[in-house]
């Protein structure tokens, strides 16, 4: 989390942090997911193994930050497919704006994980998971790096049956919604647009 916070990390060694906590995070999320048991051939013998009962989730970072936590998570879950939803956020009114969404044609055969670094008013979080239960996800985990006091609230009044899996719950949101102590522009950081 150093390594996020600190303002002199470059994209890459930013991207490297976050593709850690991305494991670590990954690995919460997929806590609950029921297994069932598989016999495989060992090289010595046939063992017992745990896999997954069902089709693993899909994927669905919040474009464009999202995509850094990706990698951390495809790393888990390798056969997860990746769909992708695009809004940004109307810096006057705070809300966020839809401009883009797909995700694979049996959504409602499993579960999804939304993946964004950062949860602040929760309002986009609100809007991913409000998305994909129109689109037939019957089982939605949201997964930040950081979150504000401020979003957390919103997220569970809206979508109570909504997981959520944070790294770290920060201070609050400064007047124009971003979180302190925070890490900056998420997006930015990672992929050097800032």
């Amino acid at each position: 989390m150093a390594t996020l916070r600190r303002a002199e990390t470059s994209p890459p060694a930013f991207r490297s942090a976050l593709f850690r906590v991305a494991l670590l995070l990954a690995a919460e999320a997929t806590r609950h997911l029921p297994t069932r048991t598989a016999s495989v051939t060992t090289p010595l013998e046939t063992a017992s193994v745990p896999v997954l009962a069902a089709k693993p989730p899909c994927l669905v970072p919040v474009l464009r930050a999202g995509l850094a936590l990706v990698e951390g998570f495809a790393t888990l879950l390798p056969e997860s497919p990746v769909a992708h939803f695009g809004a940004w956020r109307d810096h006057d009114t705070l809300k966020p704006v839809e401009y883009y969404f797909k995700a694979p044609a049996d959504l409602g055969e499993r579960g999804a994980i939304v993946l964004d670094p950062m949860l602040a008013t929760g309002g986009t979080a609100v809007a991913a998971v409000t998305r994909l239960k129109a689109a037939g996800a019957r089982d939605v985990t949201v997964c930040a790096v950081i979150a504000a006091p401020e979003g957390v609230p919103a997220l569970a009044a809206a979508h109570p049956e909504a997981r959520l899996i944070i790294a770290a719950l920060d201070r609050c949101l400064d007047p124009r919604g971003y979180i302190l102590p925070g890490l900056g522009d998420a997006g930015d950081r990672a992929f050097g647009t800032g």
